[in-house]
């Protein structure tokens, strides 16, 4: 007999849920096979068997456990310990040897649960797809197999299931969580005149939403990378003192650069300014190592290794995939990579140490139109670059006023790990590296 237990899939993996049984109780499993999917702290993965033998479920989909407890076990033989023999006559082969799905039931479904019929327990196992677009299948009882990937190498990705399940994202949204409520206001009764008349405390553990003066109060518990973004941001604000500094640039080559790039790749997607701001990053922190450390248990800390994080927005929350030895990749190197990093980050299908072992962090909301901000630091990193909307705006360029375009960037530091000077003498690197962008592309 082989037990199963929670798996630790990263290196701040306290605790994970269980969202996905791969394989129905009493299914032989081989080694390798794709077992169980797991949402840790950070992402959410599938975990393969460590062994052969017949599955023991202990644990529930839905229930959260602690590292290292117990969630099932592989019983070797033909059948679990605990479970009535499936056939009178020993069987002699493994393609034989599964039960028929009456003598063992599959744990129930949320889409089984509401009258769609799911998918047989391995009738997807083999198909490239996302652990989102799997769950969201499952869900709506859409059949992985009849669907073709728009994601990297025809991976099947959540936008895929909801196009052939015929839905829209915000119903899919609906169905596939049920702590959200799509139209509160329809079943919510009136809210009374006064707001003393609503008591909370009266309605403690009703599933109904709350009736109050704000309305219907509707509580959506958060995943597990959400609760680790409230943690880390707690504890960035309660126990890191930062400053900031601000840098205004003429980024006029910069932009001149970017669109030079874009000639240059008509077929594909060219280097964005970001992937620009990445590469001008990793290239000042080989210069300032101090930067590129932390201050952790009373004593600083210098890392060899130049891994550049940049934050991407995703539907679970902001996950921040890391580029590694960014200083010895080139800007196309970089482009390529950040661009894959987000669509795993977007599709659900990112793994924990892509999203591990960052020394720096990038933050750009430049897209959105936002000209300036300061981002969060991410512990325990020592600082972190927030960039701004590349803009066009009136520069001075040798003693006249003319046309050209400004950046905006604001750098977050730890005053433990880096002092002002540091600071601003690495502020000033990346600005003169981003003002004479040429250089990046050595």
């Amino acid at each position: 007999m082989i037990e199963i237990v929670m798996p630790r899939l990263s290196d701040s993996m306290e605790e994970g849920t269980i969202l996905r049984w791969l394989a129905a109780e009493g299914e032989f499993i081989s080694r390798g096979d794709e077992l169980v999917e797991i949402e840790s702290d950070k992402a959410a993965m599938v975990h393969n068997s460590d062994g052969d033998g017949r599955l023991e479920i202990l644990a529930a989909e839905g229930a959260t456990l602690a590292v290292g407890e117990l969630i099932g076990r592989l019983h070797s033989g033909d059948q679990p310990a605990d479970s009535e023999p499936a056939t009178a006559e020993p069987l002699a082969t493994e393609e034989a040897i599964a039960p028929p799905p009456a003598a063992v039931p599959a744990p129930a479904t949320p889409a089984a649960r509401a009258g769609a019929a799911p998918l047989a327990p391995a009738a997807d196992k083999r198909i490239a797809a996302s652990p989102v677009a799997r769950r969201i299948a499952t869900d709506l009882g859409v059949d992985l197999a009849a669907i073709k990937g728009s994601g990297p190498n025809g991976r099947i990705v959540r936008e895929d299931v909801e196009e052939a399940a015929g839905v829209t994202r915000e119903k899919a949204d609906v169905e596939s969580d049920p702590t959200v409520v799509a139209n509160p206001s329809a079943d919510t009764p009136p809210v009374a005149d006064s707001p003393l008349s609503a008591d909370p405390e009266s309605q403690a553990g009703s599933s109904e939403p709350l009736a109050t003066a704000k309305g219907a109060v509707t509580r959506i518990e958060p995943s597990k990378s959400q609760q680790l973004i409230a943690r880390r941001m707690s504890e960035s604000r309660a126990t890191i003192p930062d400053f900031t500094l601000e840098s205004d640039i003429d980024a006029s080559r910069l932009a001149d650069l970017r669109e030079q790039l874009k000639e240059l790749a008509p077929d594909g997607p060219a280097p964005t300014v970001n992937d620009l701001v990445v590469r001008a990053c990793a290239l000042a922190l080989r210069e300032h190592p101090q930067v590129n450390g932390a201050w952790r248990d009373g004593a600083f800390e210098q890392y060899a290794r130049v891994n550049v994080g940049f934050a991407v927005s995703t539907e679970g929350g902001l996950v921040v995939p890391v580029i590694f030895d960014a200083d010895s990749k080139d800007i196309h190197a970089i482009a390529a990579e950040s661009r894959q990093l987000a669509s795993r980050a977007r599709d659900g299908s990112i793994t924990p140490p892509e999203l591990s072992g960052g020394t720096f962090s990038v933050s750009n909301l430049g897209m959105f139109g936002i000209d300036r901000f300061t981002a969060v630091i991410n512990p325990p990193q020592a600082a972190i670059l927030a960039v701004g909307a590349l803009r066009e705006a009136p520069v001075v360029h040798e003693g006249e006023v003319v046309a050209g375009s400004r950046l905006a960037l604001t750098l977050a530091t730890d005053h433990r790990a880096v002092y002002g000077a540091e600071a601003a003498a690495f502020l000033a690197d990346i600005s003169e590296r981003l003002a004479a962008p040429a250089a990046l592309l050595g």
